[in-house]
Order: structure tokens, then sequence, then C-alpha cells
């Protein structure tokens, strides 16, 4: 039978937790897309603290109301559509799992994206990031830095699957990494000689000396011997960019958009820019041609007599 127990006296954390539950077991969603939807949903709860013992009061305008104090706070459209996502979820689970009906969340729009071109490193810059990690004084830091920014940038990672990546993942003899992406998706990424030969240095020399007795399936861990977290891998690589004298706001996704855009301007097919990627619609993939037709108009105007 459904699962029907009445709201009332209900702490905040077990709803949360009945909310976790549905996401992971019945949605099948990752534990780092579950985080971000519990935040969320915390948040909007909060808001409205009566929702704790009573969800069944959810009304659409609360989420209305709620969306207007977003846009009050100044969040940008990307993150209020996002927290709009996460709430719509939460509602998904209130009207399932307590057999009630919620009406008018779903004409809830989303707000519309600014289509932006994301930022990107030259391959210059990209080349001189590298080179940096030669200046910084601990050898085994350095060497796992350079080895980051070579899988990072090779494959197009994103930072979540960076971290998830296990030893077992590295093909050394065909040259590949296999990648667990979103929703679980399995896919195949080549790897350069660049980024294998940092890794065989990585693993021959780093990883014994910071993992000591600790037993990790994971390839990049901490000077203690556990899994590298997202925070260790922005401070790894806001050294390296200060070493480098990039001026840009890079991140570790930066690395991924220079991954896609140096592929396109060297020519490569934009499908098969979309399965490195991971993306499950080209559409998402398209934002890098502008970025390429950019390049293109610049190489145009240097070169063409006629320009």
């Amino acid at each position: 039978m459904r699962y029907l127990k009445t709201f009332r006296h209900l702490p905040q954390n077990h709803l949360i937790e009945r909310f976790a539950h549905y996401l992971l077991v019945e949605r099948g969603v990752s534990e780092v897309t579950v985080e971000s939807y519990l935040t969320d949903a915390k948040q909007f709860i909060s808001t409205y603290p009566m929702l704790i013992k009573a969800p069944h009061f959810i009304k659409a305008q609360h989420v209305r109301e709620f969306l207007h104090k977003l846009y009050e706070c100044g969040l940008v459209n990307s993150t209020i559509a996002r927290k709009l996502t996460s709430i719509k979820m939460f509602c998904n689970f209130v009207k399932q799992e307590y057999n009630i009906e919620i009406s008018g969340i779903e004409s809830i729009k989303l707000p519309k994206r600014k289509q932006s071109l994301p930022l990107v490193l030259t391959q210059q810059e990209i080349a001189g990031l590298i080179k940096a990690t030669d200046n910084i004084v601990d050898h085994f830091w350095a060497i796992r830095a350079k080895t980051i920014i070579e899988v990072a940038y090779g494959a197009g990672l994103r930072i979540s699957e960076l971290l998830n990546l296990k030893i077992s993942d590295v093909n050394f003899n065909e040259r590949f990494v296999r990648i667990i992406g979103k929703r679980a998706k399995e896919r195949i990424v080549p790897l350069g000689k660049p980024a294998i030969k940092s890794i065989k240095e990585y693993l021959t020399t780093v990883r014994p000396h910071y993992s000591r007795n600790t037993v990790t399936p994971y390839l990049f861990i901490n000077q203690r011997g556990g899994k590298l977290s997202r925070m260790g891998v922005w401070k790894i690589l806001r050294t390296c960019i200060q070493n480098a004298g990039i001026k840009k706001h890079v991140t570790p996704h930066t690395l991924r958009h220079s991954f896609a855009t140096h592929l396109l301007e060297g020519g490569a097919d934009l499908r098969a820019v979309q399965e490195m990627l991971g993306h499950a619609n080209i559409t998402t993939t398209q934002v890098y041609t502008h970025v390429d037709r950019s390049y293109l108009k610049d190489i145009y105007q240097t070169y063409h007599p006629r320009s």
C-alpha cells in the first residue's frame, strides 16, 4: 500500500528525509543533485514554517511569493530556475506520497535565462596553466595539480566526474577514461598522451605518498589519503591560476568549456563533442558553436585581405 501518513506533527528533518528517499529511490537522482534539491526545499519550507507540520497546505501562491522574494534578493535567473525545479519536484513528492492534489504548480514558468557565452581559456593559457605547476615548491602537490588539470581539461570533465573518477576507470593501453555522468549515464572519452603520462607519474609517486595505509578506489586523493573534495580542487586550481598570471575568473568548469571550444576550433564534429561532454541534448552543446564563430571571425579579420 501507498505510504499514507498524515502530515501533522512531522518535523522538518523527517519530511526532508522522506523527500531524499523519494529522489534517490523513486526518481533515480544522483547524490550531488539530491543535495541541491534538499537545500532548496529546506529554504522554501523555512520561508513558510506552517508547512513543516502541514505540507498539504502548499499552494501555488506560496511558490510564486517565494520566487518573488528570490528576485528581490537579486538572484540570477539561472539560480531561480534551479530552485523552482527543486520546489516543483518537492510538490510532486507531496502529491504522490500523501495522495493530495496541488493545483497551479505546473503552470508556474521558469524565468527566461539570458544566453551567455561560457568563459574559456585559450590554448596558450591552458599550456601556461599546466606549465605553472612546475613552479610549485611542493613536488607531490605540483604533480597532483598538473594531473588534475590535464585530466579535467583533457577529457572535459565536470568537477563531480573528476572527483568520482576511479583508478579502474582509466584504460592506459587504449588511452581512454570511463565516466559516470549525470543520471548515472556512462560515456567513454579519449585521453591524450600528456594526460596519461601525468596519471602514471601521479600514481607511482604522489598517490603512494598521500595514501599511506589508506585504501580508496578514487584516483584523486587529499594529503590525508581520503577522497579529494570540491574545495580541494578549487584551491588547487586557484593557486595554479595565480602562478600562471591569468586574470580571468576561472573555475573548474572553465576547463570543460575550454575542452569543448578547442575541439570545435580544431574542426571536431558537434555530435562527437556532444558525446564526449555527455550532453543529453545537442542544443546544450550548441552554445560552444557561438564561441567557435567568434574565433573564426577573429581569424577572418586577421588573415583575410578583404576583412
